[in-house]
C-alpha cells in the first residue's frame, strides 16, 4: 500500500526526524520530498541546490505522483514525506485520494528564531496556509488526517508514534524511536543545508525548556501564521503522552451553540475565535457592563430599557468613547440576521471600557464594544419549580458597589452561587447587610402572602427590567403590590415565591432552605403573572430588521 504524508515545511528538524524514525521499520521504505524538482520548475523558486537538484530528479510532478509516489515498492508501505506548499494546482488529485495522510505542524514561535538560515522567513515559505488548504481538502474527501504537533512529539515520542500507528493502520514497531547518527541514503541533496543538526541525533529530543528570544523583525509574519497554526493545532490527535492533555468538550446545553458567530469590537467571528485581549480592561479588572436581552417572535424584548441601563451603568463608570444607541442596536441586529436568531434567543451585550496599553487600573484608554449572543431558552424549570437555600456571602452594599451599576464585578454572586450548588439547589437568596432578603445571586425575587404581593427595595439588589415589568403587571393585574425590607422568615412562610430575570422569566420556587413555600406547588398568582408575562412579550419588542428580500 502506499502511505502519504504531508508536513510543514517550516519545521526541517522534526520532519527530518519523522524520515528516520519510519526508515528504522522493517516494513517502510522513505521518500524524501519526491515533489520538490516539480515545484521549483513550476514556481521558479530559487534556492542554493536549485540546479543539482533539477538536474537530479524528475521534474514532472505527475509522472513522480504514478510511478514514484504510488508506483511498485520493495516493501508493504512507503512512506513519503510532502510539502504542504509543494503540493500545486498542476498535480493529479490521485495525491490526496489515494493512500492515507497525516499532518505534522510545530508552534511558529519555535520555528521563526532559526528558520532563516537557508531561506528568509515568509509567509509564502512557512507553507502554513496551504497546510490548512490539505487539511480541509482532505475533511472534504471524508479522510481527515491524524493531525500530530512536534512539541508533543518531542514529549512522548513513544505514546505520540504509538498513537499515530494506530490511526495509521500500521503496527507499531520500538525500533522507530532510535536511529544512528549521520546522513542517510535517501536524504535530499537538499541535506547539508536543512538537516545538520539531525544528522547528530541519535533519537527525539526533549523540547526547550524555555524558548529561544523572539525576532521581533518578524512580528508581523507571527501574528499572520499563528492563526493557521491554531486551528490546525485544534485537530492535534492527544495521546496519554501528551504533555498537556486536554479533556473532552463538554456537552453544551443548547448543541445550537457550538456554531455560532459572535459580535467582538466590530467585526462577526466564530466561537472559538471570539475572543477579547488580556489587556482588556474587563480582563485586567472586570471593568465592563453588561446586559441580557431575550428575544420572542422577530422581537427584541424590552431593548430600549436594556440599553438605557447599560448607558446609565457606563456613565456611572465614567466610560470614555461609548459607541451610539444606533450603532450598538445595529451590531446587535447584525448578530442576530447572521446566526438566524429570531425567537428563543438570549443576548448577552458587554460594554468593556476597552484595551489598555499596559496594565493598569487607570481608566484612560480606548473602549472596545462586545456582544455575544447565543441560543438560550429559559434556564430554569419554570412548569415545575426550583428550590432555593440562603447563602452566607452577602450582597454588596452600595458603600462598596452600587447594584444599580450592572457591572462585571460578580465574585460575590459567584461564591454565592458556589453555596447553592453546594447543597444541590438551582440558586442562593443573599441578604444585605442587616440581614433582609436582597435577591438571589442572579435574579430579582418576589413573595406572596394572603394575596398581596411584595419584593425587596433595590437598595442593595439590580433594579432589573424583569423586575419592573413583573411589578407593572402585579398592578395590572389588580393586585396589590409592596416594595419593603422583607425578612428571609418571611419568605420561608410566603404562600408563593417566584424569581424574575431576563434568562429565567418568572420561575416559581416551591422551597428555601428545606421549608416548602405554600403546598410545595406553583400558586395561582405565580401562574397569572407567568400568563401575563407571556401575553406582553408576545406583543412588544423591537423588531429585527431583514433584508427585504427575506
Amino acid at each position: 500500500m502506499g502511505l502519504s504524508q504531508v508536513k510543514v515545511e517550516a519545521n526541517p528538524m522534526n520532519n527530518r526526524r519523522f524520515n528516520l524514525t519510519l526508515k528504522k521499520r522493517d516494513d517502510m521504505e522513505v521518500l524524501d520530498e519526491p515533489l520538490y524538482a516539480n515545484f521549483l520548475r513550476v514556481t521558479g523558486v530559487d534556492r542554493p541546490y536549485r540546479e543539482e537538484l533539477l538536474s537530479s530528479m524528475d521534474p514532472d510532478g505527475n509522472k513522480v505522483i504514478s510511478e514514484v509516489i504510488f508506483g511498485p515498492g520493495k516493501r508493504k508501505y512507503r512512506y513519503c514525506k510532502h510539502i504542504a506548499k509543494q503540493r500545486l494546482p498542476n498535480l493529479s488529485s490521485d495525491l490526496m485520494k489515494k493512500g492515507k495522510h497525516f499532518i505534522l505542524i510545530r508552534n511558529p514561535l519555535n520555528i521563526l528564531p532559526s528558520f532563516d538560515k537557508v531561506v528568509p522567513p515568509s509567509f509564502f515559505e512557512l507553507g502554513i496556509a496551504e497546510l490548512v488548504s490539505i487539511y480541509s481538502a482532505l475533511c472534504e474527501l471524508g479522510s481527515p488526517p491524524p493531525v500530530i504537533d512536534a512539541d508533543d512529539l518531542q514529549q512522548d515520542p513513544e505514546a505520540v508514534l504509538s498513537g499515530l500507528c494506530e490511526d495509521l493502520g500500521i503496527p507499531y514497531q520500538p525500533q522507530m524511536l532510535q536511529w544512528e547518527a549521520g546522513p542517510k541514503d535517501f536524504d535530499g541533496i537538499w541535506a547539508p543545508w536543512w538537516y545538520r543538526s539531525v544528522h547528530k541525533s541519535t533519537g527525539f529530543s526533549m523540547p526547550r525548556r524555555y524558548p529561544l528570544t523572539f525576532p521581533f523583525a518578524l512580528y508581523d509574519l507571527l501574528e499572520q501564521i499563528l492563526p493557521f497554526y491554531n486551528m490546525l493545532k485544534r485537530h492535534v490527535s492527544k495521546t496519554i503522552g501528551s504533555p498537556q492533555p486536554t479533556l473532552p468538550d463538554p456537552p453544551l446545553p443548547v448543541p445550537e451553540n457550538k456554531k455560532i458567530l459572535v459580535w467582538v469590537g466590530d467585526e462577526l467571528l466564530p466561537r472559538d475565535s471570539a475572543k477579547v485581549s488580556v489587556f482588556d480592561s474587563v480582563v485586567q479588572g472586570g471593568d465592563a457592563v453588561w446586559e441580557g436581552l431575550r428575544i420572542y417572535d422577530g422581537k427584541v424584548f424590552k431593548l430600549d430599557e436594556h440599553l438605557d441601563r447599560l448607558f446609565d451603568s457606563a456613565k456611572a463608570m465614567a466610560f470614555s468613547n461609548v459607541p451610539s444607541r444606533d450603532w450598538i442596536k445595529d451590531a446587535i441586529f447584525r448578530t442576530l440576521n447572521a446566526n438566524g436568531m429570531f425567537n428563543n434567543a438570549h443576548i448577552r451585550l458587554t460594554l468593556t471600557r476597552g484595551k489598555k496599553v499596559t496594565s493598569g487600573m487607570s481608566p484612560a484608554f480606548n473602549l472596545y464594544g462586545c456582544t455575544l449572543i447565543e441560543w438560550k431558552p429559559p434556564v430554569y424549570d419554570n412548569s415545575h419549580g426550583i428550590k432555593l437555600v440562603t447563602a452566607t456571602t452577602r450582597r454588596n452594599s452600595p458603600n462598596s458597589i452600587d447594584s444599580k451599576i450592572h457591572h462585571n464585578n460578580l465574585i460575590n454572586n459567584i461564591l454565592a452561587k458556589i453555596e447553592g450548588n453546594l447543597a444541590q439547589a438551582e440558586d442562593a437568596i443573599m441578604l444585605d447587610k442587616d440581614g433582609f432578603v436582597s435577591e438571589t445571586n442572579a435574579t430579582n425575587i418576589f413573595m406572596v402572602k394572603k394575596g398581596i404581593v411584595l419584593t425587596p427595595h433595590a437598595e442593595y439588589c439590580l433594579p432589573g427590567i424583569t423586575r419592573a415589568t413583573v411589578m407593572d403587571l402585579v398592578v395590572k393585574e389588580s393586585l396589590v403590590l409592596h416594595e419593603r425590607r422583607i425578612s428571609l422568615s418571611e419568605f420561608h412562610a410566603a404562600d408563593e415565591v417566584w424569581t424574575t430575570g431576563t434568562m429565567g422569566e418568572i420561575t416559581p420556587v416551591v422551597m428555601i432552605d428545606g421549608r416548602e413555600i405554600g403546598d410545595g406547588k406553583i400558586g395561582l398568582i405565580t401562574r397569572q403573572i407567568q400568563n401575563a408575562y407571556k401575553v406582553i412579550t408576545a406583543g412588544s419588542g423591537v423588531t429585527i430588521p431583514r433584508n427585504a428580500d427575506e
